[in-house]
C-alpha cells in the first residue's frame, strides 16, 4: 500500500495476479490476517477522517510519483478497504486458477484437502476402527477426491506464481488451518456491509433521477438491508 517515493520496495511481495505472498508454506494465513487488519484499519481511518501516511525515504527516486511530493502521496481509507477486497476476491476465485480457496464455495475449490477426517472414509462405511497408519496407507496417497468436504476451511493457497496443486501430499498448499479461516468471518461481514452501502447509494441516485424526471417532486429512500450471499459488482459473491 506504500505509494511514497521508494515505498514499493517496502511493500509485501505479491504474485503476478496480485496476491500478497510471504512464503510458500500456507501463505494464506498471512493474507487472511492482513486483510482482516486492513478492514479494521480502514474503518479507523474513516472514523478519524485521516489518510494513511507511510514513512518517506528522502533519497528515493521520485520520478514515478506523477509530480507529487512525498507529503502528497497518501493512502485513503477507501483505498485500504478496496485493496483488502481484492485479496478477498482472489481467495474466493478471482484468480488465474479460477479456484476458490474457501472449501465448499463456488463450483471449483480444493477437493483433496490435507485433513485426516476429510480424506478418510466415514466410520459408518468402514464399520471399524481406522488407525493412524491405516489412514496414511489407504487414503493419503490416493488420487481420489476426499469423501468429505471440509466446508468453510481456507487452505494454504497458491504458490508465488499463482499455481495450485490440489493434492493431499502438497500440504503446503492444501492443508487447512483454523487461523486461515477465522479472520475471514470479520472480513466477509465488513464486505457485506460495504455492499449494503453501495446499494443504498445506487437507490439514492435512482430516486434523485426519478425526482428530476418528475420535475423535482418529493421522493423517499428506504434501505432494504444486506442480502445474502453478497454480490459486489464485478466480483465473486461472498458467503454470509
Amino acid at each position: 500500500m506504500n505509494k511514497n517515493p521508494g515505498g514499493a520496495a517496502r511493500n509485501a511481495p505479491r504474485t503476478p495476479a496480485g496476491l500478497i505472498f510471504i512464503r510458500p508454506w500456507n501463505n494464506l494465513q498471512y493474507v487472511t490476517n492482513a486483510v482482516f487488519l486492513l478492514t479494521v484499519h480502514s474503518d479507523l481511518l474513516a472514523a478519524l477522517g485521516e489518510p494513511l501516511r507511510c514513512t518517506v525515504d528522502e533519497d528515493a527516486d521520485t520520478s514515478d510519483t506523477g509530480g507529487e511530493t512525498a507529503a502528497d502521496v497518501v493512502v485513503r481509507a477507501e483505498e485500504v478497504l478496496a485493496f483488502a477486497k481484492t485479496q478477498a476476491d482472489y481467495i474466493l476465485g478471482t484468480n488465474p486458477m479460477e479456484t476458490s480457496y474457501l472449501v465448499g464455495y463456488s463450483d471449483k475449490y480444493p477437493r483433496r484437502v490435507h485433513h485426516r477426517a476429510a480424506s478418510t472414509a466415514s466410520f459408518a462405511d468402514e464399520k471399524g476402527f481406522i488407525g493412524c497408519a491405516q489412514g496414511f496407507d489407504s487414503w493419503y496417497s490416493a488420487g481420489e477426491e476426499n469423501p468429505h468436504d471440509l466446508v468453510g476451511a481456507v487452505v494454504g493457497g497458491p504458490d508465488g506464481e499463482d499455481r495450485f496443486n490440489d493434492q493431499r501430499g502438497a500440504y503446503m498448499q492444501t492443508e487447512a488451518c483454523t487461523y486461515n479461516t477465522a479472520p475471514m468471518v470479520g472480513v466477509f461481514s465488513r464486505l457485506m456491509e460495504l455492499d449494503a452501502e453501495e446499494r443504498l447509494r445506487e437507490q439514492r441516485d435512482l430516486e434523485l433521477t426519478k425526482m428530476e424526471e418528475k420535475g423535482g417532486k418529493g421522493f423517499s429512500i428506504t434501505d432494504t438491508g444486506p442480502r445474502s450471499p453478497v454480490s459486489l459488482r464485478g466480483t465473486a459473491k461472498f458467503p454470509c
